[in-house]
């Protein structure tokens, strides 16, 4: 191969294609040389051909650039960037390792790619990633964009790309499990629940090596390039393949009108703390990408990863803009959610800061702008900022919803103000002016934690199989076992465990809010009691679809109530039920086993409330039994010719515990009793002629 070398420019960062070859720039301010590496193949020990970057004529500013005439896409290329390595002065330059372009836009992964020899001293270029360059112009979308779905009509699945096809008896092609082109074929069953998006756990490329030894990084919270989809989701060899069967995967789930949400991770990357293996960033220019502690030579973690990216610096906010960008622009992504983002509140110094100005960046951007944003309001090192976070357009993870929720149900005393908060849209927590209801996104659970079924089947986290001695995973979950640890045959604890899940659910649904699913809590999958299964790559985390038919209950249940909900229009109300008399949306009434009478006192364990939105004619009624025994509540009295109708009751076996409308009971009494331990929710409807 004949290469023709010229000066290139700073601009686009990446390589970017031409007609008449590649442009490619890189960041890296206080280095002394830059190589550019072209590879012929992924394992090469050497490189095929060495680029030596002129200071005077590949240099503008800090960034270094050229243009190769002679390649196109599909080279596969990466850097070595010459330097002091002098950890007390925050630099840590190795021109002995392969370095990932921050900006590429896929990554081959080779055979033979080894996390350790990126941290051990010497050459690497055997055993190292490489970038690969991508010509996003070839792709064909056929019209395709992202969808722009109010929050109000939003219903998110929270699934892993792998694991939701992985199982052997996902009835996926033995080459199409656990990849993108996996999921297009489930795509019936995500219609069939009827969710509207998929929150996908992080496809940026990350490094499944960032695990114990025996074990590998599933969750995928260990970025190397984040611009690139994950090469292991592709199960292929061209990493090209990887970049449109990721766009494939999007194409399809928009046609089915499912838009596509990405967990994304700027607060770490795979490069870990000081001992850590130089990927990229580190080798590039250390000190402009992370936040360093007073001693340079040690990271600042406020990521509980071992390092954290410095967002407050221009280099790091820009990269986080154009990424953004990109995946909106070329793979047509409808929203993120931001993991950790808190951190991206913190200075140069970790300090919080008042205004930080990646994220007004992120909320003001015109390319993002029909976007959705949704940030985990908290960090690593202990700051909280659910209710408090910076900006006017954020979604906020609602993590005091799934802690309240969790401790009424298993009979916690004083909680009973707080649910009655979290029920109408949390308006306590948040209280901006432009604030909608819609934008808290409400769950119990999530992939970090106790699944549906394990909340109420164990009391403590058993992660014994992480090789941390049961130490990682959250303490304090707010789960109730039933009475018993685990699985067990006893009819009456696993009677009350199915009531459970289905109370959660009820309240999910229910309440004002986003609500969030997380994958396989429809069918009861389990974890066996692991809290922290981030590096279970197995039958523990995959979704079983053997329980479909096994706990087809749940399923039926969770469907209905989909359905249910998403049909009414007071459960997408973009403003916040009042018991205002003048309020034009829903009116609220509480009530306790009395009407009138809500009990807010700390022993309580049961509350009520109606629902009535005359415009609209919806007019409901649910009561909440946290209680150990039946009660009784009053029901409020209605107009002749109008009936309650009993739609739930969480305390019925299926397919009683919930009846659409048309095929509901009528409630003949003035008051219901409740069974121990469960919902009930009533419907006002006009009784038909001959009913």
């Amino acid at each position: 191969m004949v290469l023709a070398v010229h000066a290139g420019q700073s601009f686009p960062l990446g390589a970017t294609v031409y007609p008449g070859g590649v442009n490619f720039s890189v960041f890296s301010k206080n280095c002394d040389a830059v190589e550019l590496l072209f590879f012929d193949d992924v394992d090469a020990a050497r490189p095929a051909h060495v680029i030596h970057l002129d200071p005077q004529k590949n240099r503008t500013f800090y960034y270094w650039h050229v243009f190769v005439r002679g390649i196109s896409a599909g080279q596969l290329y990466g850097y070595r960037v010459h330097g002091p390595f002098a950890p007390e002065r925050g630099m840590r330059f190795d021109g002995a390792k392969v370095l990932l372009d921050p900006y590429t836009r896929a990554v081959a992964i080779g055979k033979n790619y080894d996390r350790e020899a990126a941290r051990r001293h010497g050459d690497n270029a055997a055993y190292a990633m490489k970038s690969v360059v991508v010509d996003s112009r070839t792709y064909d979308w056929e019209g395709d964009w992202p969808l722009d779905h109010p929050y109000a009509s939003t219903v998110i699945y929270e699934m892993h790309v792998g694991g939701f096809t992985k199982h052997p008896n996902s009835g996926v092609a033995p080459d199409k499990r656990g990849t993108y082109a996996g999921v297009v074929e489930k795509i019936p069953y995500l219609k069939s629940l009827g969710i509207t998006a998929v929150e996908l756990l992080p496809v940026q490329q990350f490094d499944p090596q960032d695990a114990f030894e025996g074990l590998d990084n599933y969750w995928g919270y260990s970025p190397v390039a984040l611009f690139a989809p994950h090469q292991g989701y592709c199960g292929c060899s061209n990493p090209l393949d990887t970049v449109d069967a990721f766009r494939d995967m999007v194409k399809a789930l928009h046609r089915a009108d499912i838009e596509v949400i990405l967990d994304v991770v700027f607060n770490h990357t795979a490069e870990g703390g000081d001992t850590g293996p130089t990927l990229s960033f580190r080798g590039l220019e250390n000190r402009a990408y992370y936040i360093l502690n007073e001693d340079k030579s040690c990271y600042a973690n406020y990521s509980g990863t071992g390092n954290t990216l410095k967002a407050d610096n221009s280099i790091v906010r820009r990269m986080i803009i154009d990424c953004l960008r990109y995946w909106v622009s070329e793979m047509h992504i409808d929203g993120f959610r931001f993991d950790l983002a808190s951190v991206m509140s913190r200075g140069k110094r970790g300090q919080l800061l008042e205004d930080p100005p990646v994220l007004w960046e992120i909320e003001s951007d015109p390319v993002l702008a029909g976007t959705k944003i949704i940030a985990e309001a908290w960090d690593a090192a202990g700051l909280y900022q659910v209710g408090t976070f910076t900006g006017h357009r954020w979604a906020e993870w609602n993590g005091q919803f799934r802690d309240d929720v969790r401790r009424f149900l298993r009979r916690d005393e004083g909680v009973v103000p707080q649910l009655a908060a979290r029920i109408v849209g949390s308006a306590d927590l948040y209280r901006k002016a432009e604030w909608e209801p819609s934008r808290s996104i409400n769950f119990v659970t999530c992939h970090d934690g106790f699944t549906l079924n394990d909340l109420v089947s164990y009391n403590k986290k058993h992660n014994a199989l992480n090789m941390e001695n049961n130490a990682d995973g959250i303490s304090f979950n707010f789960s109730w076992n039933c009475g018993v640890e685990g699985p067990t045959d006893d009819p009456e604890i696993n009677g009350l465990r199915l009531q459970q899940i289905k109370n959660f659910l009820t309240l999910l649904f229910i309440s004002q809010g986003t609500p969030m699913l997380l994958m396989g809590d429809e069918v009861r999958r389990t974890q066996r009691g692991n809290n922290n299964a981030y590096c279970q790559d197995n039958e523990i985390s995959w979704f079983d679809w053997d329980n479909m038919e096994d706990h087809g209950g749940v399923l039926r249940f969770v469907r209905q109530l989909i359905r249910y909900t998403q049909g009414m229009k007071v459960f997408q109300e973009e403003q916040f039920w009042s018991a205002d008399e003048g309020h034009a949306g829903a009116r609220l009434s509480w009530h306790g086993i009395h009407l009138g009478q809500p009990d807010w006192r700390a022993i309580s364990h049961s509350l009520a409330f109606e629902l009535q939105h005359r415009k609209l004619d919806e007019h409901l009624h649910v009561m909440l039994n946290a209680y150990w025994e039946p009660l009784t509540f009053e029901l409020p009295p209605l107009f002749e010719g109008v009936q309650w109708y009993r739609l739930i009751d969480t305390a019925l076996l299926t397919p009683d515990d919930f009846c659409l409308p048309n095929e509901a009971s009528i409630v003949e009494e003035s008051c219901y009793c409740v069974a121990a331990h469960s919902i009930v929710l009533l419907q006002a409807l006009q009784v038909p002629n001959g009913r």
